[in-house]
């Protein structure tokens, strides 16, 4: 059974989709079932989002916006369908809005340059929490570098949840952007982003928000939020790597200059310079990720008559599964806060034993899981830890997977030890 037959009237059961993710039928490592709990870094792909990009690939590939032959009309409307199935999925107010973007770190990077440079100055603040990727971290400090600009942070709580009280006493009248990450992608804490997005205009500043790890996970209203800025990546929702989205409210896109040149983001090119095109052509130069974009909006219709509230409240279930069976094991600790309180990301380092170490133990039952600083190594210094693992359950992940994780890292730690 696929995704399109799911009762949504029903709890939520895994094995109903499984066999519309074949690579995760396989067996590893002398017959060991393949255990993917990855899936905070890159997910699976169905087989509706396969079927979608190759069928464009066999039947209408071509250049989009360019060409008056039949295979361009076709593949431009496909493109632009797909912006609209964007739009509507993460709720803009007009498919302009919707900017393709290589990734999450593109559209921060194309926010911090484009905007940035035009608006920041020396003696201005950009504030950032302490559990932000590295892609809303460095493209800041970049600009923080080119203008003169600070670079301030938001404290955390000991539980793992970010310290609003400490939010509100950096905003003030030098604030001119707030780099927010949705979820964190190593504790698993899920922001207060509307909350969070009143308190930075009201201190007159804009918030850019990372929504990678938000958008698979759980419903998205930019309006609602009333984001100023918001990018995601297809990789992470059942899509394909090498696009994702950049939400910009239209007043602030129409405003900025482009930050890449070339064809397409153009009206008119003369010896003498040229003038940009209109949105949101403006920030997509060059050859778009055409077949990409048919991906991922082939896995937003997957994923909605699943329905996303039910995928959160499954994984959310995983993770406390997991936890509660982690929190047996002696001199482990698990980062961040309770299940409840978090997504499906558990975290986790082990007294005295290698993250490293750990995953490919793990590994060797079958099991993939993360070892490293998660791209947050700021987090990890506050922690005072240099790596730590990482264990992501998504919407086909078990119980019996999240069961089975627990029971073979308490299986490998004496061998470790």
């Amino acid at each position: 059974m696929t995704a399109n037959h799911v009762d949504t009237s029903v709890s939520f059961d895994p094995l109903a989709i499984r066999p519309d993710f074949p690579i995760l039928a396989q067996e590893i490592h002398r017959q060991k079932p393949l255990i993917y709990l990855d899936n905070a870094a890159s997910s699976q792909h169905p087989l509706a989002v396969l079927k979608a990009m190759d069928h464009c690939y066999e039947t209408t590939y071509a250049n989009v916006h360019r060409g008056t032959h039949w295979l361009s009309e076709e593949a431009s409307g496909l493109y632009e369908s797909a912006r609209l199935s964007v739009q509507n999925f993460i709720g803009a107010a007009a498919d302009c809005e919707v900017i393709f973007t290589a990734g999450t770190t593109a559209g921060i990077n194309a926010v911090a340059r484009s905007w940035g440079d035009a608006h920041v100055q020396n003696g201005d603040e950009i504030l950032l929490t302490l559990m932000e990727h590295h892609s809303n971290i460095v493209p800041w400090q970049q600009l923080a570098e080119r203008t003169g600009a600070k670079v301030r942070w938001v404290a955390i709580t000991e539980d793992g949840q970010l310290d609003q009280d400490d939010f509100a006493a950096k905003l003030n009248e030098r604030t001119k952007m707030v780099g927010l990450t949705a979820v964190s992608n190593t504790l698993g804490t899920i922001n207060p982003v509307k909350h969070l997005v009143e308190l930075a205009h009201a201190a007159g500043a804009l918030v850019m928000v990372d929504a990678a790890q938000h958008v698979p996970h759980a419903t998205i209203d930019v309006v609602d939020w009333d984001a100023d800025f918001a990018t995601f990546s297809g990789h992470k929702m059942l899509g394909p790597t090498g696009i994702g989205v950049l939400y910009g409210k239209r007043e602030l896109l129409e405003k900025m200059p482009p930050f890449l040149g070339g064809g397409s983001m153009i009206k008119q090119v003369t010896t003498q310079g040229f003038t940009w095109g209109d949105l949101p052509a403006r920030f997509e130069a060059g050859t778009p990720p055409i077949v990409e974009a048919i991906g991922v909006a082939a896995a937003i219709e997957y994923l909605k008559p699943i329905g996303l509230d039910r995928i959160a409240a499954h994984e959310t279930h995983l993770a406390a599964v997991a936890q509660a069976e982690l929190d047996k094991i002696d001199g482990l600790h698990v980062l961040g806060p309770d299940p409840q309180l978090k997504c499906g990301i558990v975290s986790f380092v082990v007294e005295g034993v290698s993250a490293q170490d750990i995953s490919v133990l793990l590994d060797l039952q079958g099991v993939a899981v993360r070892a490293g600083h998660h791209c947050t190594m700021p987090l990890h210094d506050h922690l005072g830890i240099s790596a730590s693992c990482r264990a992501s359950f998504y919407l086909y992940n078990t119980e019996e997977e999240a069961r089975h994780f627990a029971d073979s890292l308490a299986t490998i730690l004496p061998k470790l030890r």
